[in-house]
């Protein structure tokens, strides 16, 4: 009751204040983006949202307009994606409001560990795994926060990735890029698109990467080849695509540097656990077709295929200590196991959406009405051979934090298990889901419902044994225009995520329902002066229950299995606020907050809740902030940008403290004709920091420290 009686003060006080400085200013000049021409060169020099906003979003399965939605969906757009010098997902997560960097491909997103990635609105991911997703061929990323179980079936609560593609276009355009910079990095990448025959357009890309990482041994190289068609129906389109990703990254798998409690480095923050020789080699496929068609004036249906194959290899050395070898009190080597580790993955997913608009009396409606279907065979062998902090023949050897001596053992020279693949898993899992979304508006109130029905089994195919279960989700929005620039707007929803197949074992007390995860939120968004200064604030609450844990109060069961019982309840309460601002005609100005406070509010007493830590989440910073600026000169046709990260106070899975952090980084964009130039320096200041915490044996995930390149392009 407090938190929901928050939630209607807060909003009713922010749609207030907002309106009250809206009426205070000044008529706004027009809302059409400005340009500057001299001679053969334009500078933008007008609107953010030419900028960094995009008119609507996808992600919500009926493209809308931010200020009539009751959903909240954070978009990166591929000009701010330029503008950063972005590669991999990691480098956009400073962007978004209530979102951290938990470890590889994961982040921490309104206090909840999140991984789910979708593209185009279709499962399928090809970096599963411990791989962290390219952007060269990326448009735009949208990140839909919150419980979205009614669209997209199992998942996080927190949120998830929805990342849209480059496509086809029919207007002729082709660019071309090289970058150099430190750490030995240097690329080239290159893209074309345009008609090709009638209605069949083309498009053509290539982008290859290589560089030394920060840490010892470490080294990536990565290459993408991407492809598509474009059939123009008229009244609708198919888009067939095809991509190749190929990533080579040698000294990995990288885990962290070891800390002490108060979350200080024990090494360099160069310092690697692996071996030159180790290395993580990812090989994928992957082939969509898209269609969208407008049967009739009111009826619309898109549908989508996408399957995904990939392999990836891991040689690399897991570490395990610290220890204090010498006893002045100081830890100062590590003890590591050698891993030989092969995935496999193929995945098949299909969507299919129909959209009808229709009238009732003065009320609109838009029906959305769905099926998607996801197919995943995941296959796994692996091996490890120990060490100990006694160099023994066979076996790794120690590894010093202060001066590692690298080589003195290596993968040829182990004396392997008598059987290596012991440890392999072959699973099947399938999803289908059914859903009916009614979104009705009438004057400035705008009313959403919808359910949603998924059944999934998963199954372990060495022996046949199976684990199937049912689900029903719903979400209801509201959206109340108070002006034609100022909206508030609230949702209550809800998600689920299947129990593992291990938690649903009859003699251990199962089948369990699954986990679920309910949100409750509300807040005000503007588009004040024409839209120049757009802005988004709400407060939520995220109830996550039904979190199997040992039950204490149940005896041991006979071969050594823990008896389980459901009574796990995590509750995150929280307030995010964005901001996109023309400051002046050739000043924009980005800016997140996020405050969240995820907390245990229900357990055994006696058995943990999976990344938890005591009573709050690990990674879960009460305090994430982040902005971007960008100032142009249209005379001298060149821009300078400026970009920070704090991320507060964090508890890694072992408790051990992940210090604040406080990062800027810096772009100087020249444009001229069809040139551009851009010179990007990543960790200003080269601060020393955690990104993220792990486990006390593995170390904390250093962030890198300053570089920088510079990219010039070519485009026609």
């Amino acid at each position: 009751m407090r938190f929901r009686v928050a939630v209607i003060l807060s909003t009713s006080l922010a749609a207030g204040l907002l309106g009250a400085v809206a009426m205070g200013q000044e008529a706004a000049p027009p809302a059409a983006a400005q340009a500057e021409d001299t001679g053969d060169t334009i500078i933008v020099t007008g609107r953010a949202s030419a900028l960094y906003r995009v008119g609507e979003t996808s992600s919500s399965k009926l493209p809308t307009e931010p200020l009539a939605s009751s959903l909240t969906i954070q978009v990166i757009n591929e000009q701010l994606i330029e503008d950063q010098g972005a590669r991999d997902a990691q480098d956009l997560y400073r962007n978004l409001s209530g979102v951290s960097f938990f470890s590889y491909a994961g982040v921490t997103a309104r206090g909840f560990r999140q991984e789910e990635n979708f593209f185009d609105g279709l499962r399928g991911d090809p970096y599963s795994g411990f791989s962290v997703p390219q952007l060269f061929n990326i448009e735009r990323v949208e990140f839909l926060k919150g419980p979205a179980g009614m669209l997209y079936g199992p998942g996080a609560p927190g949120g998830l990735f929805n990342y849209i593609t480059k496509t086809p276009d029919e207007t002729l355009s082709a660019a071309f890029s090289a970058v150099a910079g430190t750490e030995a990095r240097h690329g080239l990448s290159g893209e074309v698109t345009g008609a090709l025959s009638g209605p069949v357009s083309g498009r053509l890309g290539v982008f290859h990467e290589q560089r030394n990482l920060p840490r010892r041994n470490a080294d990536s190289e990565i290459t993408i080849g991407d492809a598509g068609l474009r059939l123009d129906l008229g009244d609708g389109f198919v888009v067939l695509q095809a991509t190749r990703y190929e990533q080579d990254l040698g000294g990995n798998r990288l885990r962290g540097v070891p800390t002490d409690s108060l979350g200080r480095f024990l090494a360099d923050r160069r310092w690697n656990h692996n071996e030159a020789s180790d290395f993580l080699r990812l090989e994928a496929d992957v082939l969509q077709a898209r269609a969208e068609y407008a049967l009739t004036s009111t009826l619309e249906i898109d549908a989508g295929l996408r399957w995904s194959s990939g392999t990836e290899t891991q040689q690399y050395h897991e570490p395990f200590g610290p220890f204090d070898t010498n006893g002045d009190g100081a830890p100062d080597t590590i003890v590591r196991q050698f891993r030989d580790q092969w995935r496999s993955n193929e995945a098949l997913s299909f969507g299919l959406n129909a959209v009808w608009s229709y009238a009732t009396g003065a009320i609109s409606h838009r029906l959305l009405g769905g099926t998607d279907w996801y197919r995943e065979d995941a296959d796994f062998d692996g091996f490890a051979v120990a060490g100990s902090l006694a160099s023994t023949p066979g076996r790794p050897a120690p590894l010093s934090l202060i001066n590692p001596q690298y080589g003195v053992t290596g993968a040829s020279s182990y004396t392997l298990p008598a059987n290596p693949n012991f440890n392999s898993l072959r699973s099947r899992l399938e999803r289908a889901g059914y859903y009916l979304l009614n979104e009705a508006t009438f004057g400035d109130v705008i009313l959403s419902g919808g359910l949603r029905f998924d059944r999934f089994e998963d199954t372990d195919r060495r022996t046949g044994q199976a684990q199937s279960d049912e689900a029903v989700t719903w979400r209801i929005g509201g959206v109340y225009r108070l002006r034609g620039d100022v909206s508030l707007f609230a949702q209550w929803a809800n998600s689920f995520e299947p129990q593992p197949a291990g938690n649903q074992n009859p003699a251990r007390g199962g089948p369990f329902d699954p986990v679920e995860g309910e949100i409750l939120e509300a807040g005000v968004r503007t588009a004040l002066m024409d839209g120049r200064n757009q802005s988004s604030a709400s407060v939520y609450q995220i109830i996550r229950q039904n979190i199997v844990q040992v039950d204490p109060n149940a005896a041991p069961l006979p071969g050594g299995l823990d008896p389980l019982i459901a009574f796990g309840e995590v509750t995150s309460e929280g307030f995010e606020a964005d901001l996109v601002a023309d400051i002046t005609p050739d000043w924009v100005l980005t800016a997140s907050y996020g405050y969240n406070d995820t907390r245990i509010t229900r357990s055994t007493g006696a058995s943990a809740i999976v990344n938890a830590v005591g009573d709050r989440f690990a990674n879960a910073p009460r305090h994430q902030a982040g902005f971007w600026t960008r100032y142009q000169f249209p005379a001298i046709n060149t821009a300078i940008a400026l970009g920070g990260d704090y991320v507060d106070v964090r508890r890694s899975l072992s408790g051990q403290k992940v210090r604040p952090y406080l990062v800027f980084d810096a772009s100087l964009i020249y444009q001229a004709d069809a040139w551009r130039l851009l010179l990007r320096v990543d960790n200003l200041l080269d601060e020393t920091y955690a990104a993220s915490g792990f486990l006390a044996r593995t170390g904390h995930f250093p962030g890198d420290p300053r570089s920088v390149f510079v990219e010039i392009s070519r485009a026609w």
